[in-house]
């Protein structure tokens, strides 16, 4: 129970309001010592009135007199004359001379530490001013021992008092405490912990029900991520299954082309100058196609396979991925352009590249085709002596801010209306195996700019060369 929440409110409060208490004791038990000898001044002036009034008392009443105002003398200055009322015989000198005439708090607080801490029978006088003004002043002797009694049995009634009045707030402080704070906290751990048992079912996200600010503030934060993370669950299921009937269409997508492959190599042969023209372009397709195919059946098991760097001429992997998308474009009004130095010459994956070449060469053609106007793509490259940058341009109507939030995430960032977004999504893990970085560079209405940043420093990456 004192390690919970409420169990060590419990505690706390219990001591926090003992120690207000205690804070609060000193000052009473000085203010009970002052009126404890105010009332033995008003007891001995009542007997040295009633003496001054008789003229005469005898012996025996005299001592009863001043065993009820618990005094030994009395002393009565009246009209500048100080007059001995009542005596008797005092056991000890006196040891202390306390003026009640007007006092400090301060004064009063040390004097009343100091005669609980003095346990010794002393005498003490005490000087004051009579009541209703009847003289100018009265001054008592009077045992200590009595007083720190008194005193000590009045600081014991206080502090069981304390104690009585701490257990109870601090009980009812852990009823409220538990019913407003606690119970509300233990409804959100037994909601946290029945959706970690099925985090998969939407029906176990946390409904914020909270009266409490901050409590519902937390409800909402766990309900955004619950839901967040169901989603994304759930995406990663549709992934695999996805991906599991990728690998079987692969599988037999494989079979076709390779037998496709064997028809195209017949065309090598034939008489007419254009199919033979065509053949290497056709053949490098099929070849393309087959090894892609070969790829995803290798994703569906792991990642993307390491690249194959070799020195390659970046601009004739260019044109070949212009070349293609000139054939898919058809009679498409778009211009494809390659700007790419004939001496450039990078270290990469040629087929890789060109696959990354080909989605984002593919995707602004798409985005031209969707606004339906002229467009142009333009591809362009540089070096410094760290890295190698391609840049590839379009001027069609940019990226929705949609597709900006998850431009490279799988079936996430698509453009267009129908899109998955999966070129963009393989197209930047292939680049980050060459350990380099793809990023949208610009996107508005004049058009979008990818770039592809390659470092020039060796990588040792599978069976990579160079």
């Amino acid at each position: 129970m004192l390690n919970s929440l409420s169990g060590r409110f419990l505690v706390l409060t219990t001591v926090f309001v003992v120690l207000a208490e205690v804070l609060i004791l000193v000052p009473s038990v000085a203010r009970y010592r002052e009126d404890y000898l105010l009332l033995r001044l008003e007891r001995a002036q009542i007997a040295s009135l009633a003496l001054l009034a008789a003229e005469a008392l005898d012996e025996e009443l005299e001592d009863e007199l001043l065993r009820t105002a618990g005094i030994y003398n009395v002393v009565l200055r009246r009209d500048e004359m100080r007059q001995l009322v009542l005596d008797s015989p005092v056991p000890t000198p006196i040891s202390d001379t306390f003026d009640l005439r007007d006092p400090g708090p301060i004064e009063l607080i040390i004097d009343a530490v100091a005669c609980l801490v003095d346990p010794s029978e002393r005498v003490i006088r005490v000087i004051g001013n009579p009541v209703r003004e009847a003289g100018l002043l009265i001054e008592v002797t009077m045992p200590a021992q009595p007083l720190r009694e008194a005193m000590l049995a009045y600081g014991l009634r206080v502090l069981l008092l304390s104690a009585v009045i701490s257990i109870l707030t601090a009980l009812l402080l852990f009823i409220a405490v538990r019913r407003v704070l606690v119970k509300p906290i233990k409804g959100v751990i037994d909601a946290m912990t029945r959706y970690a048992d099925a985090p998969e079912d939407a029906r176990r996200i946390i409904k914020p029900e909270a009266s409490l600010t901050e409590l519902r503030e937390a409800e909402v934060a766990l309900q955004s991520l619950q839901t967040q993370l169901t989603g994304a669950l759930r995406q990663k299921e549709r992934l695999a299954q996805l991906g599991a009937a990728v690998a079987k269409v692969s599988h037999d997508l494989r079979n076709i082309l390779t037998s496709t492959q064997l028809l195209a190599d017949r065309i090598e042969t034939s008489a007419d100058p254009a199919m033979r023209r065509m053949a290497p372009k056709l053949l490098g397709s099929i070849s393309r196609a087959v090894a892609l195919c070969e790829t995803t059946l290798a994703f569906g098991k792991a990642e993307e396979p390491p690249p194959m760097l070799n020195r390659i001429a970046l601009s004739q992997v260019v044109e070949d991925v212009l070349e293609s998308e000139r054939l898919a474009a058809g009679e498409e009004p778009v211009t494809l352009v390659n700007e790419v130095p004939a001496g450039l010459v990078l270290r990469a994956d040629t087929d890789q590249i060109y696959r990354v070449l080909a989605n984002l060469v593919r995707n602004a053609r798409q985005a031209i085709q969707t606004a339906r106007r002229p467009g142009e793509i333009r591809i362009t490259a540089s070096e410094t002596e760290s890295e190698w940058a391609i840049d590839v341009e379009d001027n069609g109507p940019g990226l929705p801010p949609k597709a900006q939030e998850h431009l490279f995430a799988a079936f996430s960032g698509g453009a267009r209306k129908g899109g998955t977004g999966l070129g963009l999504a393989i197209a930047a893990e292939l680049v980050r195996g060459h350990g380099g970085r793809l990023s949208l560079a610009r996107t508005g209405k004049t058009g979008t700019t990818f770039t592809i940043r390659l470092p020039k420093g060796t990588l040792i990456l599978g069976t990579a060369a160079e």
